[in-house]
């Protein structure tokens, strides 16, 4: 990046350590925390969506829209995380290939399985062999995000479902002895009230969402993670900084990260926590309104 940097073997000291730091993988491994940050910003909302599907799904008055949420809220149960995080990438990119194949090579005489090896045409690959190498390091993240999403969606779901049924029935009969329909006591009464309840549940979820970032790596994104290993093991001679093993620095770098991330969290939920209890029939609630006096 700088022009004295041009000969790492001709300086040392504190330049050393800047060109260092400022080398082209460096840069890579700076970027890798906003694709974490990213990652974060788009599973939250998507998990959500897909837990307040499940959990609807779930008390739903038709039994297979019932039995499918319930299933889908009951999977998380028995099944670790790590085995979701690795089979939902696959199977769905196994899924997308598959539908391609179907369209773009009808003529296809070949099974599609042979073996342990899955084996379409060259067309229905994602992305194309072709394509640049952003492109495959989007789908990637793509996959990546989808799975996470729909792993941590199903915790949002019990929780969720959880939260509706803490609702005090009273206020929904009351509601419809006022004379609105199922639907308006959901959406007006129910849904309103419920995201107290589910806040403690969900405020947890994202904490573990923030610690389970790290499986990016499992899946083959180059994360943080990927990269404090990559840069902070020692080198050899091939490399022009070559250094002892400074993993344990990287590593330190990225729990001061995450020990950040947890503490804005808890700050910014606490808040959210006061804003929803006013009013609410709650521990939280009924104490605001004693200070209130």
């Amino acid at each position: 990046m700088f022009s004295f940097c041009t000969d790492p073997k001709s300086i040392e000291g504190l330049t050393w350590l800047v060109c260092y730091l400022t080398t082209g993988k460096h840069f890579l491994f700076y970027t890798s925390f906003g694709v974490v940050l990213v990652l974060m910003l788009i599973t939250a909302p998507a998990a959500l969506a897909f837990g307040f599907g499940g959990a609807m799904a779930a008390q739903s008055h038709i039994p297979p829209l019932r039995w499918l949420g319930k299933a889908y809220t009951g999977m998380v149960r028995g099944v670790p995380d790590v085995i979701f995080f690795l089979f939902v990438p696959i199977a769905l990119d196994q899924a997308f290939e598959f539908l391609r194949h179907k369209v773009k090579c009808p003529g296809w005489d070949k099974p599609v399985w042979q073996g342990n090896d899955f084996v379409v045409c060259a067309e229905a690959k994602l992305p194309l062999s072709t394509s640049p190498q952003w492109m495959h390091e989007a789908y990637g993240f793509s996959l990546a995000v989808l799975a996470f999403s729909i792993v941590f969606g199903a915790f949002a779901a019990n929780v969720i479902y959880g939260a509706m049924q803490a609702v005090p029935r009273a206020q929904m009969e009351t509601a419809e002895a006022y004379g609105m329909t199922h639907r308006q006591t959901f959406w007006r009464v129910l849904v309103p009230q419920m995201w107290i309840y589910a806040l403690p549940g969900l405020s947890n979820l994202w904490m573990i969402l923030i610690k389970a970032t790290p499986l990016l790596f499992l899946l083959g994104v180059e994360d943080i993670v990927y990269w404090a290993r990559e840069l902070g093991g020692s080198k050899t001679s091939q490399y022009d900084y070559p250094h002892p093993d400074w993993r344990v620095w990287y590593f330190l770098g990225l729990l001061v990260f995450y020990l950040t991330m947890t503490r804005l969290s808890e700050g910014v939920l606490g808040r959210l926590t006061v804003r929803l209890s006013h009013g609410q029939a709650t521990l939280a609630g009924e104490m605001q309104r004693k200070a209130a006096r």
